[in-house]
């Protein structure tokens, strides 16, 4: 084995790796929790709410994520000194900005399909439409919500690759910066191109935690829906 891969690939997985799971994290967590309750919040029937709430899935859902992680990191500054955040924070932001709209949609459409017995007999139970929701209507959306949910979780691990674009420091720009340390004259680096190795291996290892994801939706779409 070459002596340049080992500190390479050891600099990918202990640097790069972390940023990329720290920004799938909060794009998650702060995505599903926002986008189950305004999706949730989109199937009661008061006009005003449902048009502020179609609102944010639609501009969120229609805007590219990069435009989304550029008026976060560089558009809310210049608003206010205090909405400064760092590349991964800014990337994440944008995530759950766009993955909360992705699964608000979702989130409607699975509380919708519920048949309209389960709300009578919830509600001939004494539940109120909190109570409903709550405990009997949502889990049962959550089950038909689980597929496209894990589908998405892939789309958001593949889409932390742009906070490279700002600086974050994730699987993809440890990449890049290892490819142009191996690529700058000595003593600085060795002076040789080793792009298709290092980004060969970026893909790779992309693969290995896209793939199971993918199955396991294939598997649940299959089981559940």
């Amino acid at each position: 084995m070459p002596d340049w891969v080992e500190p390479v690939a050891r600099y990918i997985l202990e640097d790069g790796l972390p940023g990329t799971l720290r920004v799938a994290a909060m794009a998650l967590i702060g995505g599903s929790v926002i986008g189950i309750t305004f999706g949730t919040l989109m199937t009661i029937d008061f006009a005003p709410s449902r048009a502020l709430l179609r609102g944010y899935i639609e501009v969120f859902r229609g805007l590219p994520i990069l435009v989304t992680v550029f008026l976060v990191y560089f558009g809310l500054p210049s608003v206010a000194t205090s909405l400064r955040f760092g590349p991964l924070t800014a990337a994440g932001i944008a995530l759950i900005l766009w993955g909360s709209a992705q699964v608000a949609e979702a989130t409607r459409g699975a509380v919708q399909s519920i048949p309209r017995e389960q709300h009578e007999a919830a509600a001939a139970l004494g539940f109120g439409w909190g109570g409903r929701h709550v405990f009997v209507i949502v889990p049962q959306a959550l089950r038909r919500l689980l597929p496209p949910f894990v589908s998405l979780l892939v789309n958001i691990v593949q889409n932390t690759t742009l906070a490279q674009v700002i600086g974050g420091l994730e699987v993809l720009e440890a990449g890049e910066r290892q490819n142009e340390r191996l690529a700058a004259v000595p003593p600085i680096g060795l002076g040789e191109i080793h792009a298709f190795e290092i980004f060969g291996g970026v893909a790779v290892l992309f693969f290995i935690i896209s793939f199971p994801l993918t199955r396991l939706a294939a598997y649940l779409e299959k089981r559940l829906v």
